[in-house]
């Protein structure tokens, strides 16, 4: 069965032009949406995705505009609205050491270096300089915990087990 993994929504239209508006939940915005990659559409109770080759990509205020080969006008976009876009498995680029997709984190469970529990990542937020992993604690409270040398030492992926080294006030 094909793995597939989303990175971004359509929203809206934009223009007459067949521009579409995408949040984007992907790192890599200019690889994905580079004119000539192909992405799949899945709208809400199709069975099947559309596939579609980006043919430009720009960003404009917290937005992606895309446009895709064929798609030339607003009426053939609108339809468009509220879908998915993925991408397969195979799609995915190596990354570098100490780079990570969101799904490789996101289920990880994480310990101090001292062996105690902290909790499930159940999110990860990009707010700026690092990213922050949100902890679903042991007492049901979310626990931010920032991607930073000092504070994570180890991230095994394969086990989904990861062990930080809480800096003062971080779990309290």
């Amino acid at each position: 069965m094909e793995k597939w993994f989303n990175v971004g929504k359509i929203v809206n239209t934009h223009g007459i032009k067949g521009e579409v508006r995408v949040i984007s939940k992907t790192d890599f915005p200019d690889e994905r949406y580079a004119p000539g990659k192909q992405l799949f559409l899945f709208m809400p109770g199709a069975t099947n995705p559309i596939e579609l080759t980006v043919n430009s990509h720009r960003t404009h205020k917290s937005f992606d505009l895309l446009t895709f080969k064929g798609y030339e006008n607003v009426n053939d976009v609108e339809k468009m609205k509220g879908g998915l876009l993925k991408v397969r498995e195979d799609q995915l680029s190596e990354l570098e050491e100490d780079e990570f997709y969101f799904h490789e984190i996101i289920g990880c469970l994480v310990f101090t270096t001292k062996g105690e529990e902290i909790g499930k990542i159940k999110e990860i937020l990009t707010p700026g300089a690092n990213d922050v992993w949100v902890v679903k604690g042991k007492g049901g409270k979310d626990i931010l915990i920032p991607y930073i040398d000092e504070v994570v030492k180890k991230v095994d992926v394969k086990e989904k087990i990861i062990l930080i080294d809480p800096m003062e006030g971080l779990l309290s």
